[in-house]
């Protein structure tokens, strides 16, 4: 079974929600990738994104786009990160998503990339630039490959187009929590409960929440009403704060554990 599938079906097994955290890959270089999403699993994360850097990330807010900056000046490249992800399965079964813009795939050949990502270890893809109408043989691709296509589902998407997105979606639902681009907010979006129950009335699959979600407090009140929270923007934060101190993975580690453990308190 695909590691993320079976990671959710686990938690709603245990009657637990799941962290699901993003950190740009390459930043600050790859073995700090590696190592950080070893320390996230020791952490209790249940499924790590990894941004693949790209030069026009349009979905990001400065602190992802400067991660994603700082990817590419460390030199980090689709078939780098993929051969990272080989290292880290090693070591790790933890469920891996890569956060992608098409044009990266596309350069590759669709068919190629993905076999590639999946022989490396990846779980899925969240393509951030891809809507379904026009995946064309994306899923079918994806499933042969026992890969789960994950899509995005925004407050502005009317039920009908949430219907459809949901249907092509495999592994999670991504619900984007508020309008915008990433970013760390003050405050979660007041009308959760509401969407949130209207995509459940399409759907079965798990939804995580991302967007905007930064700290213990706010995590807890996300992952009341989805089956995971997504935190990006406040540990790429950290990242950036603390990318050239040898206690790197220790310092971001303890703050991803604090929001595991948040998770695991509900």
């Amino acid at each position: 079974m695909n590691r993320l599938v079976a990671k959710f079906a686990q938690l709603k097994s245990a009657g637990r929600k799941g962290l699901v955290v993003y950190l740009g890959a390459g930043d600050p270089h790859l073995a700090a990738t590696r190592d950080l999403v070893l320390a996230f699993d020791q952490a209790g994360v249940a499924v790590v994104e990894l941004g693949v850097p790209f030069s026009d990330p349009l979905a990001d807010g400065l602190v992802n786009q400067l991660a994603a900056q700082r990817g590419l000046e460390s030199g980090t490249t689709p078939p780098k990160l993929l051969a990272t992800i080989a290292e880290i399965r090693l070591r790790s079964q933890i469920p891996i998503v890569l956060y992608i813009y098409f044009n990266l795939i596309h350069k590759v050949g669709l068919e190629k990339f993905i076999a590639d990502a999946a022989q490396a270890g990846v779980d899925g893809f969240l393509v951030l630039d891809l809507p379904p109408e026009e995946s064309d043989n994306y899923e079918a691709l994806m499933q042969q490959a026992g890969l789960c296509p994950i899509y995005l589902v925004a407050p502005t998407t009317p039920e009908a187009r949430m219907a459809k997105i949901v249907a092509c979606s495999r592994g999670f639902i991504y619900y984007i929590s508020r309008e915008g681009v990433t970013g760390m907010q003050t405050s979660v979006a007041t009308n959760l409960p509401a969407q949130i129950a209207k995509l459940r009335a399409h759907t079965q699959l798990p939804i995580a929440i991302g967007f905007g979600i930064s700290n213990p407090a706010q995590v807890q009140a996300v992952a009341r009403e989805g089956d995971a929270c997504v935190v990006g923007s406040a540990i790429v934060n950290q990242i950036a704060t603390h990318g050239k101190s040898p206690e790197l993975v220790a310092t971001v580690g303890a703050f991803v554990k604090s929001l595991a453990d948040a998770v695991k308190a509900l």
